[in-house]
């Protein structure tokens, strides 16, 4: 409570304080999942007044780098209070994807440790002062789209989930049935490391189990195609297509306007 308390009094001293010069401001936050110590980080636009709707970023597999952090600034940019969570804690950030693949591996090897990481973000967006907590969403990239999922499969409380370029993971049983939100999905059809199996399985299961499901897939895409340095870490697979990114985020803001 007393750290909660003080993040209030911290933001709303940042409010005051900027009286006319309205723009984006960003803060770091300390939250705890158990025993481990996380920081993610807050972005907001001083210029809208009130609560506004709340989004959690969940990043790519490289850990909590500027790539995730500059799309929370672009939706705080866009009257959302956006908090950029922290999934690996101990400021994990890499650019070698074998060092990636090992601290996702790690994380996701416990589903449930795996869903109450993400929902600690989740929780600590949702405590703010400034967020509308009955208007809340999470977006996802990589590894942080299969992250929105589980949210989504876990029965949070969230009008929708975006996932881009994500690995669509399945739900366990009937679970997705206790999601109310919209589940849109963000997929480039030339994504090696996500097969049209994989695909079929995931639209099926969402079927199956009556979900919202908006899914948007851009030809000649590969895995990464928002992050404009995709092509600098070594794997063919990764490739920004800027065509893609621009209409995914369009149909993100879309969905946005349409459940909030």
């Amino acid at each position: 409570m007393k750290m909660l308390s003080l993040l209030t009094v911290l933001l709303t001293a940042c409010l005051l304080s900027a009286g006319a010069m309205a723009e984006v401001r960003s803060m770091a936050v300390a939250y705890k999942d158990g025993d481990e110590n996380l920081t993610g980080y807050l972005y907001w636009n001083d210029a809208v007044e009130g609560k506004r709707p709340g989004v959690l970023v969940v990043h790519e597999w490289w850990g909590l780098d500027d790539y995730s952090r500059s799309r929370a600034q672009q939706l705080a940019e866009l009257g959302y209070v956006a908090f950029a969570v922290d999934m690996y804690g101990g400021d994990k950030v890499t650019s070698h994807p074998a060092q990636a693949k090992e601290w996702m591996m790690a994380t996701v090897s416990n589903l449930d440790a795996w869903r109450s990481r993400a929902q600690k973000g989740l929780d600590k967006l949702a405590s703010l002062a400034i967020t509308d907590n009955s208007r809340l969403a999470a977006i996802g990239y990589c590894f942080g789209g299969a992250t929105v999922m589980q949210l989504a499969y876990a029965g949070a409380d969230l009008k929708a989930v975006v996932s881009f370029h994500g690995s669509l993971p399945l739900p366990n049983g009937n679970e997705a049935q206790d999601f109310k939100g919209r589940v849109l999905v963000e997929h480039g059809n030339a994504d090696a490391f996500v097969p049209p199996e994989r695909v079929d399985a995931f639209k099926a299961a969402m079927k199956d189990a009556g979900v919202d499901l908006v899914f948007q897939g851009y030809d000649g895409a590969r895995h990464g195609f928002t992050n404009p340095d995709a092509g600098s870490f070594g794997l063919d697979n990764l490739k920004y297509d800027e065509a893609a990114d621009v209409a995914s985020w369009r149909s993100m803001l879309q969905t946005f306007n349409a459940v909030f």
